[in-house]
C-alpha cells in the first residue's frame, strides 16, 4: 500500500474514532442521552417503508457545523460529502447548513434498523437517530403440487408464506365452490370424495397485500354407467344406442350382443366414442339385430355395465291394422292381432244385425 492509502485508511480511523468518541455513538447499539450536558442526543419516530421504495432520511443542522456523518449501525454512509458506503442504492441528496440529508433507493430487509446523523458543531456534538421499519408483502414460499389420488384417500394441503407483518394463510375451495375452508398453513381432507376434486386456493395476507396461489385435486374413482334405454327401430332403418358413464380417469367402453362382443364396422355397426359417452349405431336395422345388448364402461379403478333391448317396431298400414302388430318377444302379438281383427269384424257386422 503507498504512503498515501496508508494516510486515507488513518484518517478514516480517525474520524470514525473521533464519532465514536465525541457524539457518543456506541458501536452496534441505539443512541441514547449519556446525561452529558455537552451533547444533545434525541430520538426521531421510526420510518415505516415499504420493500422496494425509496426513503429520505433528514437530519437538520441549524448551527455552525464542522463535522457531519450518517451512520447506519456500526458502518458510516456519508462523512460530509465523502461517500463511505459502497452500496450504490445510497445517495447524498442535501448537504447544507439548514438540511444533511441522504436516500436510500430500492429498500429491502437488510436496511432496516438503527440510523444515526452525528453532527459536530462548535459548540456541541449532536446525535439524531431513527429506527427504519421495511414492510415486505407476502409471498408464498412452500405449496403443495397439484395432486392425483383416488377416492377414499386422505389428502393434506400446505401452504407457507413469509413477509413482514407474518401474513395469515387460509384455504377455500373455489371451483366447484363447497363449504372446504381453513385457517391454517394445513388443509385436511380425510377420506377424499370425487365432490371435493377440484381447485383449491391458498391466500396469504398482510397489512401491505396479499398472494394468491391454487393447487388442483384430481380424484379417480371406478365407472358409474347410467341405466340404459331400450330403443324401438322399424326394420331397414337407422338406430342408436347410447351408454354415458361417469369416471375418472375417462372410462374405455365394450360392446356385447348377448355374449359376443360387437366389434366396430361389423355387420353395419359402429361405435363411436367420445368423452364419457359411447354409441352404438346400425345403419340398417335387420331382423339378426334385434335382441339384447350389453354396454360395458372400464377403467383402472373397476368397471359397470348396463343392458338395452333393441326392438322391432312396424309402422301401422291397413293391412297391419287387420293384421294386428308383429310379434316381439314372446309371440303374444298373434293373439292380440286376432282380438284387434274381430273388434274390426264385429263393428263391420253390427249395423246389419240392429236393422234386422
Amino acid at each position: 500500500m503507498s504512503l498515501r492509502g496508508y494516510f486515507a485508511a488513518f484518517s478514516k480511523c480517525a474520524l470514525l474514532l473521533s464519532l465514536r468518541i465525541l457524539l457518543l455513538v456506541p458501536a452496534g447499539l441505539p443512541v441514547r442521552s449519556q446525561g452529558d450536558s455537552q451533547s444533545d442526543n434525541r430520538v426521531m419516530d421510526n420510518i415505516t417503508v415499504r420493500q422496494g421504495e425509496t426513503v429520505y432520511l433528514r437530519c437538520a443542522q441549524g448551527e455552525v457545523v464542522t463535522h457531519t456523518a450518517w451512520l447506519n449501525r456500526s458502518s458510516i454512509l456519508f462523512a460530509g460529502e465523502d461517500k463511505w458506503s459502497v452500496d450504490p442504492r445510497v445517495e447524498l441528496v442535501t448537504l447544507n447548513q439548514d438540511e444533511f440529508t441522504i436516500k436510500i433507493q430500492d429498500v429491502d430487509m437488510t436496511d432496516e434498523g438503527q440510523y444515526v446523523c452525528a453532527v459536530q458543531t462548535s459548540s456541541r456534538p449532536r446525535t439524531t437517530s431513527v429506527h427504519l421499519l421495511v414492510q415486505v408483502p407476502p409471498k408464498i414460499i412452500n405449496l403443495s403440487k397439484d395432486l392425483v389420488v383416488n377416492e377414499g384417500s386422505n389428502v393434506s394441503l400446505m401452504c407457507q408464506a413469509n413477509g413482514k407483518p407474518d401474513p395469515s394463510i387460509s384455504w377455500k375451495l373455489i371451483s366447484p365452490s363447497g363449504d372446504m375452508a381453513s385457517d391454517d398453513e394445513y388443509l385436511e381432507i380425510p377420506s377424499i370424495s370425487r365432490q371435493r376434486a377440484g381447485t383449491y386456493e391458498c391466500t396469504a395476507v398482510n397489512d401491505i397485500d396479499a398472494d394468491v396461489q391454487t393447487v388442483d385435486i384430481t380424484v379417480n374413482y371406478a365407472p358409474t354407467v347410467s341405466e340404459g334405454r331400450d330403443v324401438g327401430v322399424t326394420l331397414g332403418q337407422r338406430g342408436v344406442l347410447e351408454c354415458e358413464a361417469d369416471a375418472v380417469p375417462e372410462a374405455d367402453f365394450e360392446w356385447y350382443k348377448d355374449d359376443r362382443r360387437v366389434v366396430n364396422g361389423f355387420d353395419g355397426m359402429e361405435i363411436l366414442t367420445a368423452g364419457s359417452l359411447s354409441k352404438l349405431t346400425f345403419f340398417n336395422v335387420s331382423d339378426a339385430d334385434y335382441g339384447n345388448y350389453t354396454c360395458v364402461a372400464i377403467n383402472k379403478l373397476g368397471s359397470s355395465n348396463t343392458s338395452f333391448l333393441l326392438y322391432v317396431v312396424i309402422e301401422p298400414t291397413s293391412s297391419t291394422l287387420l293384421q294386428g302388430p308383429r310379434a316381439v318377444q314372446d309371440g303374444s302379438g298373434g293373439a292380440m292381432g286376432l282380438q284387434l281383427h274381430s273388434c274390426l269384424l264385429l263393428l263391420v257386422i253390427l249395423p246389419f244385425l240392429l236393422r234386422v
